[in-house]
């Protein structure tokens, strides 16, 4: 693991998370749960954006970069970091941001992350349902590369090998914690989406030898093609790591039962699942991410999928930005 270790990084987030029991929580699931807290990372309110940023911006810095480029729906947790990351360490910033089909129409536009990248001075770029986003990215690396700037493009999520990094040092740092607790879960759970946060994770359990398994509750798509996003990218990033791609065969776990109609589309199952977690612990979740992976949780302790009795560690990747967002579906 010292190779690793030499990768360069800008750190940026609060290291390491709160690892925390959830007593009430556990009580209402029939299950003992743990929190791993990475809505605590800091930069603009946190998330898990700002681990993959670290690695992020040491590239663009080792590039020359000064413009940070990324895309994203409106009301993108991701977005909302990179133009804090971008804000902090002196580099112009453009997001490129899509309206999402089913969102609340009060609101959703001009509230949440939305604010909150205004207030961060990122240059905003809105696109339509019917809008190319990444043909539309390359135009716009073209012009500002004709204004003399040099922009560095981060992929939606932060999710490309480089991005993920920060989810393996999340794993070591989570082994490092459950040693320290005396604590072994039988499961970690957690929202997948771009898919870097979990095959970060994975990547990081397989260098550390660890078999801890990790379920992915999808968020905008069914299991089956979750499966095949996540895998790809944890065969890339062990290739990265000096570790053989095969070593991803069976490793990736994902559930689609529980994002409903569309990404960033509230479930009444969502809705119940923000409601439990902060009236047991007051714990903030959010509607696109990690209410739908609780969501999920819950589902499946109470079927009894998930053993009573069993050990759980919910990783909460922050988002709860994004609750005013949603005013008019949550009151």
């Amino acid at each position: 693991m010292s190779g690793f270790e030499q990768i360069p990084r800008q750190i940026i987030s609060h290291q390491p998370t709160p690892l925390q029991s959830a007593p009430r929580l556990s009580a209402l699931l029939g299950i003992n749960l743990l929190l791993k807290r990475d809505d605590c990372t800091g930069l603009a309110g946190g998330g898990n954006k700002t681990r993959k940023l670290e690695y992020l911006l040491a590239d663009a810095q080792r590039q020359g970069a000064d413009t940070l480029v990324t895309i994203g729906g409106v009301q993108s947790n991701h977005a909302r970091q990179t133009a804090a990351a971008a804000a902090q360490f002196g580099f112009g910033c453009e997001l490129i941001l899509q309206d999402v089909a089913g969102t609340p129409a009060a609101d959703y536009q001009h509230n949440g992350n939305m604010l909150l990248n205004q207030l961060l001075g990122a240059n905003i770029h809105r696109l339509s349902l019917a809008q190319d986003c990444q043909q539309y990215a390359d135009t716009l690396l073209q012009q500002l590369r004709q204004q003399g700037k040099k922009p560095y493009l981060i992929p939606i999520g932060g999710s490309s090998v480089i991005g993920s990094l920060g989810y393996v040092r999340c794993a070591l740092e989570l082994l490092t914690q459950l040693k320290q607790q005396g604590e072994k879960p039988d499961q970690i759970v957690v929202a997948t989406g771009s898919a870097g946060t979990q095959a970060g994770l994975l990547a990081g359990l397989i260098l550390a030898g660890a078999d801890i398994p990790v379920l992915g509750i999808t968020v905008s798509r069914p299991a089956d093609a979750q499966i095949m996003l996540v895998s790809n990218l944890l065969q890339q990033l062990l290739g990265f790591l000096q570790l053989d791609p095969a070593l991803a065969n069976g490793r990736v776990q994902a559930n689609g039962d529980y994002y409903g109609s569309a990404y960033g589309v509230t479930t009444d199952a969502t809705i119940q699942a923000l409601r439990s977690a902060a009236r047991t612990e007051g714990l903030l979740l959010d509607p696109v991410y990690t209410g739908k992976a609780m969501a999920g949780l819950i589902d499946l302790s109470q079927r009894g999928i998930i053993a009573k009795h069993s050990r759980q560690l919910f990783i909460h990747t922050g988002g709860s930005q994004a609750l005013p967002a949603y005013l008019s579906v949550l009151n």
